[in-house]
């Protein structure tokens, strides 16, 4: 599975990392950053779960 982020629509709002910590992180800069990007099947419900939770829905979980 593989996380993309649409980083133009991305507020960094940290509603995501609320979400799913191991994969996203809103750092002291004020930006999102994807630790990982292709993180193991096992997170799929969380994922998708941090992608319909993003207010803009800058973030898609595609299967490999």
């Amino acid at each position: 599975m593989r996380v993309v982020v649409d980083f133009d629509a991305c507020q960094s709002n940290a509603i995501c990392m609320g979400i799913a910590p191991a994969v996203f992180e809103v750092r002291e800069d004020g930006f999102l950053y994807v630790l990982d990007d292709n993180p193991p099947a096992s997170m799929r419900e969380e994922l998708e779960e941090a992608a319909m939770a993003c207010p803009t829905q800058a973030i898609t979980v595609k299967a490999r």
